[in-house]
């Protein structure tokens, strides 16, 4: 029992310190800036029990002023010690992109995008609860967030 209650006081400890770690690796641009790449939206339902979606856009949608040019993406979830847990797949898609796919480096035209992640990690296990870290890449360019499982 002791155990159980170290463990929680641990994980509350990474918590509080998660928050400053994303604030300082969160890279989304201000609203307005010309040269954003990509917007990453907050995931959905959150928390979530079994699965849940992430929006995501590239390039700048929906304008699209540059709608041949294709951007490679990656999208990862990671646990609390930065573990990769998962790679979410392409829900839908649209045009020539096909969904159900992984995201990881898929080259995507600019457009309004959503991944779609089950919860199960790799292996096809379920992962614990807890807080769960997602790091859109897009050319290069990292943006994070956290989100909620609560079994």
């Amino acid at each position: 029992m002791k155990l159980r209650w170290a463990a929680l006081v641990l994980v509350l400890a990474l918590g509080l310190l998660v928050p400053q770690v994303l604030f300082a690796q969160a890279t989304s641009d201000p609203p307005g800036r010309e040269d954003s790449q990509a917007e990453l939206g907050q995931n959905y339902p959150n928390p979530f029990h079994t699965d849940t979606r992430i929006p995501f856009a590239v390039g700048d949608a929906p304008r699209c002023t540059e709608p041949s040019k294709l951007y490679r993406v990656s999208l990862r979830i990671y646990n609390i010690l930065s573990q990769l847990v998962a790679t979410p797949l392409l829900q839908g898609g649209g045009g020539a992109v096909a969904g159900g796919q992984p995201l990881e480096s898929v080259m995507l035209p600019c457009d309004r995008y959503v991944a779609f992640w089950d919860g199960l990690g790799d292996g096809n296990r379920e992962v614990a609860s807890g807080v769960y870290i997602y790091r859109l890449e897009v050319d290069g360019k990292p943006y994070v967030k956290k989100m909620w499982l609560a079994r």
